[in-house]
């Protein structure tokens, strides 16, 4: 009886079970969580739901980078909200990787000044709070700033508690359609790329369609300016006292978040970096020069591809904690995501829908971020014959 009773409960069904039991538990919990806080919220006359979602927003936000007005949903200024957390992401992550990238080269160079210099850069952003660096950029711009008339720095360049105006241009296509078309433009790019480079690992040569493709962008993106040149017209800036219109304006907050968060995030790229160089054995780099190649040639083309398998999965770290980072900018009042749905959950009441929202949002980016550089870090890897 002993033996049977062994028999049927094998430890794959003992595990089954634990694991059942484990989720029934966590569900039931959920449960009570979900039915206790709707009661309290019926006591309180406040309707559980996400219908307000579709009711008329009916705030302003200072910046969008989507089209934005306050008689929109609530959904949309959701929507415009993360295209702001986006936005920042995208020009931080860009940023601090270029900058990381020459000062992680920097800090293993032989020059004592430029290894200094990037040095002091890494320990003094790696050990301040980014909040820190915000306030402090956001406060010494505003002193800085000219109060009473906007100031000419350079021609077309102006200068004012505004921001910072750029001169800019207009073209008759939509923004939408000229991204839209930019964006279709890489991913032929990137996918002509990745054929070409399964072509090479089969073959063993390297065929010249990337060089055709991009030859025939370059043509058509010529081509589209040369047919509508007439029809770009520059937009300048012009002053009005303190105030600017025209050009393209640069707000205080959005200047001191991109300048803080990149500061912040190129001091931990920067090690990264360095230890991906490091990690590439000498003997690589003697190989290079006794082959003829320069410094410069062989760490593009021997360094640089190999370092490239050791720094992905901490850059992924790196690219979500800029994420997570664009949270602070509720201190400098920029509008991002996070400001957004402040705003929303004073306004409505809801706030277990709208901390829900939060979540799933961050949630949602953070994992397409992670899946894609997962991606990346598989292409780079050695392919074994």
């Amino acid at each position: 009886m002993e033996r049977a009773s062994s028999v049927f409960w094998t430890r794959r069904r003992r595990d089954l079970a634990y694991q059942t039991l484990s989720l029934l538990a966590v569900f039931g919990f959920a449960t009570l969580i979900v039915a206790t806080a709707s009661n309290n919220l019926a006591e309180r006359g406040i309707e559980a739901g996400t219908e307000f979602l579709g009711d008329r927003a009916g705030f302003s936000l200072s910046e969008t980078s989507l089209p934005y007005s306050p008689d929109d949903s609530n959904l949309w200024a959701i929507l415009v909200g993360i295209g702001n957390t986006l936005v920042v992401a995208g020009l931080v992550s860009l940023y601090s990787t270029i900058l990381g990238l020459f000062l992680g080269i920097a800090r293993i160079s032989d020059n004592p000044l430029a290894a200094g210099l990037s040095k002091a850069w890494v320990e003094v952003a790696r050990n301040s709070p980014p909040i820190l660096i915000l306030l402090f950029l956001y406060s010494a711009i505003g002193k800085v700033l000219p109060i009473v008339d906007a100031v000419t720095l350079m021609p077309h360049i102006l200068v004012s508690q505004r921001g910072f105006a750029l001169p800019w241009f207009s073209h008759p296509g939509s923004a939408l359609s000229m991204a839209l078309g930019a964006a279709a433009a890489i991913a032929l790019l990137l996918w002509t790329n990745r054929a070409v480079t399964r072509a090479q690992q089969r073959t063993g040569r390297r065929p010249p369609w990337l060089k055709f493709v991009s030859l025939a962008l370059g043509s058509i993106f010529l081509s589209l300016v040369l047919f509508t040149w007439q029809d770009i017209k520059a937009d300048l800036p012009v002053a009005n006292g303190p105030d600017i219109s025209g050009g393209i304006v640069v707000s205080p907050e959005f200047f001191s978040l991109i300048v803080g968060l990149t500061f912040y995030t190129t001091g931990f790229v920067a090690e990264i970096i360095r230890t991906g160089l490091l990690s590439v054995p000498r003997g690589q780099w003697e190989a290079g020069y006794s082959i003829g190649l320069s410094r410069w040639r062989t760490l593009r083309l021997v360094v640089i591809p190999q370092m490239l398998r050791v720094i992905i999965p901490p850059m992924t770290s790196q690219y979500i904690n800029i994420v997570k980072n664009s949270t602070l900018v509720i201190a400098i009042g920029y509008a991002d995501f996070m400001v957004v749905m402040g705003t929303m959950i004073n306004k409505t009441s809801h706030a277990i829908e709208g901390t829900l929202i939060i979540i799933a949002t961050y949630l949602l980016i953070n994992l397409s971020l992670s899946a894609l550089m997962s991606r990346v870090n598989r292409l780079v890897q050695v392919a074994e014959r």
